[in-house]
């Protein structure tokens, strides 16, 4: 990443970021560290005439973005590795509370993922902590399930998680899940939130195999970028952005419900396309 590309983000209220491929570990996870951004956050709710596996998903990923294998502590060489997984009691909490706060504007449950019963030093801080945090928030149901269980469940049932809080790696995968389960990396989008800033992208990579045909699906980019108009207008008491959000929101959802949408979702348009259809219902939600 660029000197001139981390100044400017860094005077920036926050940030919104296209997909990068390869070299995401050299940008994201640099981004994550270095503005500490401890919270990622990763709906997956069933969408308007996208196929979904239970038309009743409405949940929410908060994976702890800082530790964990991705703390990128590895070393060996051609014949043995070795990767030191970082686990510790204020970085969960921070995420357990995160999770809680959340829990408290939508259905009031959490569910904590882990594998305790395995990893029982760096797992069983995790939950330990949680624990801690759940018995704070009297008012929200607590549950914890270990990560197989949890891959199958939601497949099984989706409709039966609120939040989920868990770890980097377990967090990664099991969205990347609950993202198909609603229709597919497509439609996914994230924040990377901390106190003070916060990085909003797509969960897809940067498909290169389609570079130059203008088929790519806008959906999660732009979803996305509804998040951050929220997560903006929430942080400033700016009522606009927040209108702007859920303006955004509808826009895309009317898209949906029409079939105004790219080939990947059963529809005619290209990327271009879908990206007019948006703006003129915008322009009619706003102006109208």
């Amino acid at each position: 990443m660029p000197d001139e590309s981390w100044e400017k983000i860094r005077r920036s209220d926050c940030c919104l970021k296209a997909p990068i491929g390869e070299s995401a570990y050299d940008v994201i996870i640099r981004l994550r560290r270095e503005l500490d951004l401890y919270a990622n956050i990763r709906p997956a709710k069933s969408l308007p005439n996208v196929p979904s596996l239970n038309s009743s998903t409405d949940l929410v990923i908060v994976r702890e973005n800082t530790e964990d294998l991705y703390s990128g502590l590895e070393s060996g060489d051609a014949d043995r590795a070795t990767a030191t997984r970082v686990i510790s009691r204020r970085a969960s909490q921070r995420i357990a509370r995160y999770a809680f706060q959340l829990a408290k504007e939508r259905r009031k449950a959490v569910t904590a993922i882990h594998k305790a019963n395995v990893m029982r030093m760096t797992d069983g801080l995790f939950l330990s902590a949680c624990k801690e945090v759940a018995a704070g928030y009297p008012g929200v149901a607590f549950s914890d399930m270990l990560v197989d269980a949890a891959a199958m469940n939601l497949i099984r049932n989706p409709q039966e998680f609120d939040v989920i809080v868990t770890t980097n790696m377990f967090g990664d995968i099991l969205s990347d899940e609950a993202a198909q389960v609603v229709g597919g990396l497509g439609i996914a989008a994230s924040g990377n939130i901390g106190d003070n800033f916060a990085i909003f992208e797509p969960v897809h990579g940067s498909a290169p195999d389609i570079v130059g045909t203008n088929t790519a699906n806008p959906t999660s980019l732009l979803l996305s970028a509804a998040m951050m108009l929220d997560w903006l207008g929430k942080r400033r008491q700016d009522e606009r952005a927040i209108n702007a959000s859920k303006a955004l929101y509808r826009a895309v959802s009317a898209c949906l419900s029409n079939g105004e949408v790219t080939r990947d979702l059963g529809g005619s348009l290209n990327t271009t396309e879908m990206g007019r259809a948006v703006t003129k219902r915008l322009d009619k939600v706003i102006y109208n």
